[in-house]
């Protein structure tokens, strides 16, 4: 703690306690933001952990498969299949709020692309293991945007709990204890002044 540098007045003393009853409101509001904050961030990392499980589980074995099944094949072969785009895709992102955080909201629109053939390619160019691959990798597009959108909202939450942590432990360990030792100080340096009055006044009086 530290005593503010200020003139021990009455004027300066109505101020220091106007700015504690304003610390003291904001700090009790930070704190609750704080603790808000960080029962939403736990109901969110739980909700990644099971989704990127989920995302995980799934998407696994099919990279395995798609690599093995990748390796059968010429690799001009499997470039060329790949060549020629088949989806246009496009990505609309807004923003919610979360207790003053801004997070992402994503939305995905795929559209077929007219091509000549009604698959996206050849089928007979290619595998059942490759073809089983990129089925189950387009199944999960949805699955990865949501994993994508909650890992930014989780690393967005913790950066302004870790802001909202450093402003609560300011006020709470600095400014509001500083506050405190100067309005002390300043009630005791005007009773003190008091008493001195008194006493002149009553040595003037006694004479």
């Amino acid at each position: 703690m530290a005593k503010l540098n200020v003139k021990p007045t009455r004027g300066e003393l109505s101020k220091l306690k106007e700015r504690l009853t304003l610390a003291t409101r904001g700090h009790k509001l930070l704190k609750d933001k704080r603790d808000e904050l960080v029962r939403q961030f736990i109901l969110l990392i739980r909700q990644n952990n099971e989704l990127r499980q989920k995302v995980e589980d799934k998407l696994q074995p099919v990279m395995q498969e798609f690599v093995l099944a990748k390796t059968l094949e010429d690799d001009r072969m499997v470039n060329e299949l790949f060549s020629t785009p088949t989806k246009e895709v496009s990505l609309r992102i807004r923003e919610d709020n979360i207790m003053s955080v801004r997070v992402p909201k994503l939305h995905v629109n795929i559209t077929d692309l007219n091509t000549k053939s009604d698959s996206d390619y050849s089928f007979v160019s290619s595998n059942s293991g490759m073809d089983e691959a990129i089925i189950a990798i387009e199944d999960s597009l949805q699955d990865l945007l949501d994993l994508a959108e909650i890992e930014k909202t989780c690393q967005l939450m913790a950066s302004e709990i870790e802001k909202t942590r450093r402003r609560v432990n300011g006020l709470e360990y600095q400014i509001i204890p500083d506050l405190e030792e100067t309005i002390y100080f300043i009630e005791m340096k005007l009773e003190e002044n008091e008493r001195a009055a008194t006493t002149r006044m009553m040595k003037i009086k006694d004479r």
